[in-house]
């Protein structure tokens, strides 16, 4: 009996001491635990970091970044530097350097030099013109008629020209000199730059507004229907009384305006 109460003593104790050494081990596999918590999460921490810098680093397109590695250093960093934008100003406060641009484009429209022209526009404007002078100098001596405007009764001096530019230019020519004298289709011409066909106005009975009209044949020349009693005649511009009373020229046949 004592033999069995020993042994269970022993059996007792053996186990008192195996719970005692197991006992301290669990809170320190628990701070093991926590520590490999924290480690994974500080892993996944850089790893996230890493794909951040990445990304802001890697803003090429996958197909540049292989051409950048086959060109050299210098044509890379011209790759990456930053674009400037360029902005155009607008609005009231910038008008003189809008004023400036329109100003050099009139200038270099005026600096083109002459309109060039195929063969075959140049040909029909040739004859046009031709016509024009042609159709001009056949009314040479026929009498001055008020309000005429054919060959079969004669002229005035804006019916001569009506008659003679009428069917060959695309728009409608005026009835009077000084609607012909505003007309917009025709340019004005300084004096020195008078070429055939050209318009010449004047400003005879001083109403202010050009009231004859001629058309300019070259050499200072110019063909007209004076006034009542008189002739269709050729005059010449130098006199002293047309150089009085000129006010100025029109162009109305331009290889542009012919039909």
């Amino acid at each position: 009996m004592r033999l069995l109460i020993t042994l269970f003593l022993l059996a007792f104790a053996q186990l008192f001491f195996n719970v005692a050494q197991a006992s301290p081990q669990a809170p320190i596999n628990a701070n093991h635990h926590k520590i490999d918590k924290k480690s994974a999460r500080e892993d996944e921490r850089k790893k996230r970091r890493q794909v951040k810098t990445s990304t802001k680093k890697s803003r090429l397109p996958i197909a540049q970044k292989l051409k950048l590695k086959k060109k050299p250093k210098a044509e890379i960093a011209s790759l990456k530097a930053p674009v400037k934008k360029h902005t155009v100003k607008t609005g009231k406060r910038y008008g003189h350097q809008r004023g400036k641009y329109r100003h050099t484009l009139s200038t270099a429209a005026t600096e083109q030099g002459p309109l060039k022209m195929s063969k075959v526009h140049r040909e029909r404007y040739q004859k046009a013109r031709e016509t024009a002078m042609n159709k001009l100098m056949g009314q040479l001596g026929k009498p001055y008629q008020w309000g005429g405007t054919s060959p079969h009764t004669g002229f005035d001096c804006s019916g001569l020209v009506w008659y003679a530019y009428k069917d060959l230019v695309k728009f409608k020519i005026p009835r009077t000199a000084n609607e012909m004298y505003h007309l917009r289709d025709a340019a004005p011409v300084q004096r020195q730059s008078l070429e055939k066909g050209d318009l010449v106005f004047f400003r005879i009975n001083n109403r202010g507004a050009a009231d004859h009209v001629g058309v300019y044949l070259g050499n200072g020349k110019f063909i007209q229907s004076p006034r009542t009693g008189k002739d269709i005649q050729i005059s010449q511009l130098t006199e002293d009384y047309w150089q009085r009373h000129y006010v100025g020229a029109r162009r109305v046949m331009t290889p542009k305006t012919i039909r």
